[in-house]
């Protein structure tokens, strides 16, 4: 690509690549929730949610990070920057997103806001969100009673339902950030007012220092000073011993307070302050009106935690600005020409690096869902601090956990020590990273930033995370749990979209990723096969409830052989190998590991269709071993039996002619198995030699996808359900350790408690195995072309290839987005009325996954990490 031709948010990246670390100093990385989080948690009982409340979050320091709403700091989190709000009729400000704990809601942790991440660049140079304010006192008690009186079966009671917005009593409040350059932040606040009558609302620009002098981090304590204001200007100026100066410049008002990030003992331990100056000193001022601790706060002329107040009345149907810059530099005039021309010239070059990803049959509604699709996925980067050592010792002079922690949740991982920005799955309901999540965020990553991706994925393999032993750590709830092991395959992808969408040949990621899986991969042979038969364990494996019974507490003495560990680890097995694969190629001294993991795929493909297929019912079935010695099929129609389908690879035959002995050895284990009659995963299909390797044979393939194309079992208006639908009308029973345990069609929320019941793996749709399908068919259509061809949907007499059932299941996932025929987008259910307002029109929210039969948006209403695989789909119109 020629130099003219590269967007300046391109060359912006560019430069970044050259970084040790890919990252620009100042982003999104502020969390949204900071309090319930395990690392916030210094209880004896694990319990997360109520050891640090919401209630406490204003008033007590936080040990191991910050957050707010809009909010971004530098890479480190030592200076924050956040808007608060206040309607005049709330209880407290709105300094922070509000939602249910895992036991206050009846399907678990649930955000309660209306916010959208409307737009956001791989560098952040532009950058907008959108918060929406209702002009009543917001409810949350109401929110917390409601929805803890309703059963499982209800859906969940939402700020839309509280009546608030029906006529329009609220406030649009947008911030947008622009940069000038790396280290020089134009900050506009536009606060539009709906409602029919002039309201009054209290803007609090926030800027603060993290506490991380209370638990002995810093040699010197930072600080932030006053300064003698400009004539257009308010300024503080920020000064930490690491990050050095920065300047806060804001929009002149009157009324300006300061205070310290340090906790109100009074309200949250019960005992006496040692100075007004706490973090919640704001709360009391404004909201309560306490003239003497305004006075004082206005008074104070240093500090950790600074406001400038803005008490605007806004006129019906009008909007009003509140402007700031952060700066390295010493200004004399911040907000002159070049400051207001900075957002449409930001936005201008969005536009043009954005354009460049949409296909060419993309519509205008295409376009908004692929940009707020990534700008979801690039405002859900996160600074992310843990370490396990200190969590569960303690800090000296402060905080002393007790004794049961140290053979609690975690315990094991003390080599853990992050301090990295990661990619979230979602920066309020799931506010950490997850193994499995991170894998599918890199894959829209790799499209806007593939070295951001490339270093995603080899964090999670550093001796900082991975463990001794060489597991991946899962999450933060249990990094002891086991999800899909997938990172092979997503660094295929990432090496593959970044070689086809920028130009580049990455070998030296992949060897170094390589290494470090070769690891992993020995972790779950050994771990996970107890039985040496190729048959794998796993249990949770991230799909919550979707089997039978939980997977990850089966009594002593008893296992599960699992078609989904068991497919995913021949997945593994044969990304390895196409990995290995693509680096002999340059390098010959990786031809034996080629060898190896082909030799894996086959033992694996082999004992998967010999011990759990189901010839009576053309299916894949897990199989539950009892203490007795017998079995029993767990004959659950599931995405657990469809996942043999992801297990899909291919040898070119350019590619095999460079390596002489694998092919020999190819050749020996083929002519072997066939001598033998074993089972032998692979197809020589190509007119040019290629083999496709897979874990199903044609025949069975076609089996599977006739189940998985019937819209009486998998098929729905936005893709393959997670549990047939045949279950709706009849359930799974199973009797087992004096306890009936059953499984029953669930195309909405969870209806049980299993794993927090947050989440449902029974009936829902769910993006990322959708997008694992809709790649895998697209794959084999290479090989099988019109020669397969199969009845789109299951009996409908309309023949499809593999390729056309593949673009038919993208569309229908797509549209889960859209806007039909009714002017209605499925992904908001009963909510359409709000969105179809003209202001709201445009607004789209990515949830955790998908009602079964509307395609309405369920769960995590943020989870714009694996969702925003969307914006992949879009681009392979």
């Amino acid at each position: 690509m020629s130099e003219k031709n590269i967007t300046a948010e391109q060359q912006r990246l560019n430069a970044n690549a050259l970084k040790e670390v890919p990252l620009e100093k100042w982003g999104p990385y502020l969390g949204e929730r900071q309090w319930g989080t395990v690392r916030e948690d210094y209880s004896s009982n694990g319990d997360a949610w109520n050891y640090f409340t919401h209630d406490q979050s204003r008033s007590r320091v936080y040990r191991w990070g910050e957050d707010g709403i809009a909010g971004i700091c530098d890479m480190h989190q030592n200076l924050c920057f956040s808007v608060a709000l206040w309607n005049g009729k709330d209880a407290i400000l709105k300094e922070r997103l509000f939602g249910l704990t895992n036991t206050e809601g009846n399907h678990g942790e649930d955000v309660k806001e209306l916010y959208y991440y409307l737009d956001n660049t791989p560098t952040h140079s532009y950058m907008h969100y959108l918060y929406k304010y209702p002009q009543a006192a917001f409810p949350y008690e109401q929110l917390v009673q409601v929805n803890g009186s309703l059963p499982k079966t209800a859906p969940e009671f939402e700020l839309l339902n509280t009546g608030l917005f029906n006529d329009n009593d609220y406030f649009d409040v947008n911030i947008r950030y622009a940069k000038n350059n790396s280290e020089d932040i134009c900050i506009e606040i536009t606060i539009t007012n709906y409602s029919n009558n002039t309201s009054p609302i209290v803007v609090l620009p926030t800027l603060w220092f993290r506490n991380r002098w209370l638990f002995g981090d810093t040699d010197e304590k930072p600080i932030l000073e006053k300064q003698s204001p400009l004539p257009t200007a308010g300024v503080v100026k920020a000064t930490h011993e690491r990050l050095g100066s920065y300047f806060l410049y804001h929009q002149l008002t009157a009324e300006t307070l300061m205070t310290e990030n340090e906790t109100n003992t009074q309200k949250v331990f019960g005992y006496a302050n040692t100075s007004p100056f706490v973090k919640d000193a704001f709360h009391d001022a404004i909201v309560y009106e306490q003239s003497d601790l305004q006075q004082l706060l206005q008074d104070k002329e240093r500090g950790t935690k600074y406001s400038p107040v803005y008490r605007l009345n806004i006129p019906a149907g009008e909007s009003q600005t509140v402007v700031l810059r952060l700066s390295k530099d010493a200004l004399q005039q911040p907000f002159d020409a070049g400051f207001h021309t900075t957002f449409p010239e930001r936005k201008k070059e969005a536009d043009e690096f954005y354009g460049k990803l949409l296909s060419k049959n993309a519509s205008t509604d295409d376009a908004i869902i692929q940009r707020q699709a990534f700008a979801g996925l690039l405002w859900s980067k996160q600074f992310y601090q843990y370490d396990i050592e200190r969590w569960l010792n303690g800090d000296a002079h402060n905080i002393h956990p007790p004794e049961e922690r140290k053979r609690g949740r975690n315990a094991g991982w003390e080599h853990l020590k992050i301090a990295d920005v990661l990619s979230m799955p979602d920066k309020w309901e799931y506010p950490w990273f997850a193994a499995w999540d991170l894998c599918f965020h890199c894959i829209p990553m790799a499209m806007v930033d593939p070295v951001f991706a490339k270093n995603q994925l080899i964090l999670l393999c550093r001796e900082w995370y991975m463990s001794p032993t060489a597991q991946v750590p899962a999450y933060e709830w249990n990094f002891s749990d086991v999800n899909p092991p997938i990172q092979a395959w997503a660094a295929l992808q990432v090496y593959r979209l970044e070689k086809e969408i920028h130009g580049t040949t990455d070998i030296a990621f992949l060897k170094r990723i390589f290494q470090k899986l070769m690891l992993n991969f020995t972790w779950w042979a050994n771990r996970e096969d107890a039985n040496n038969n190729n048959v794998f364990t796993g249990g949770f494996l991230g799909l919550d409830n979707i089997g039978v019974i939980d997977r990850n507490s089966l009594p002593p003495g008893t296992f599960l052989e699992q078609v989904d560990a068991t497919a995913w680890m021949g997945m593994y097995a044969l990304n390895m190998m196409e990995m290995a694969l693509e680096i002999a190629q340059t390098d010959i001294t990786y031809e034996d590991v080629v060898t190896k993991f082909y030799e894996h795929f086959v033992l694996i493909a082999g004992s998967l269709n010999e011990a759990l297929w189901d010839e009576d019912e053309q299916f894949f079935y897990d199989s539950l071993h009892t203490e007795k010695g017998s079995s029993i099929k767990l004959k659950v129609r599931s995405l657990v039996g469809l996942s043999v389908l992801f297990g899909a690879g291919i040898i070119t035959n350019e590619a095999l002619q460079k390596l002489p002995d694998f092919k020999k050895r190819m050749n020996y284990i083929k002519q072997y198995r066939l001598q033998n009659n074993l089972f032998l995963p692979s197809e020589q299909v190509s007119e040019k030699g290629d083999i496709l390797l897979s874990l199903s044979h044609k025949e069975r393939l076609a089996q599977l996808l006739g189940v998985m194309l019937d819209e009486n079992e998998f098929l729905s208006p936005g893709g393959i359900r997670a549990l047939s639908k045949y279950h709706q009308q009849h359930p799974f029973h199973l009797q087992f350790n004096h306890t009936d345990f059953s499984i029953g069609y669930v195309p909405g929320e969870s209806d049980n408690g299993m794993f927090g019941g947050n989440s449902n793996w029974r009936g829902p749709v769910w993006m990322p195995l959708n997008f694992l399908l809709v790649q895998t068919l697209r794959q084999r259509h290479f090989f099988y072309g019109e020669n397969l061809q199969l009845p789109y949907p299951a009996g409908s007499g309309n023949m499809a290839s593999l390729q056309q059932i593949a673009d038919g299941l993208a569309e229908r996932i797509i549209s889960i987005f859209q806007v039909n025929s009714n002017g209605m987008r499925p992904v908001n259910g009963d909510e359409s009325w709000f969105y179809q307002r003209p202001e709201n029109k445009d607004l789209i929210l990515f949830y955790e996954y998908y009602h079964g039969d509307t395609a309405r948006g369920v769960g995590a209403s943020h989870q714009t990490g694996w969702s925003s695989l969307v914006a992949a789909l879009l681009r392979n119109r």
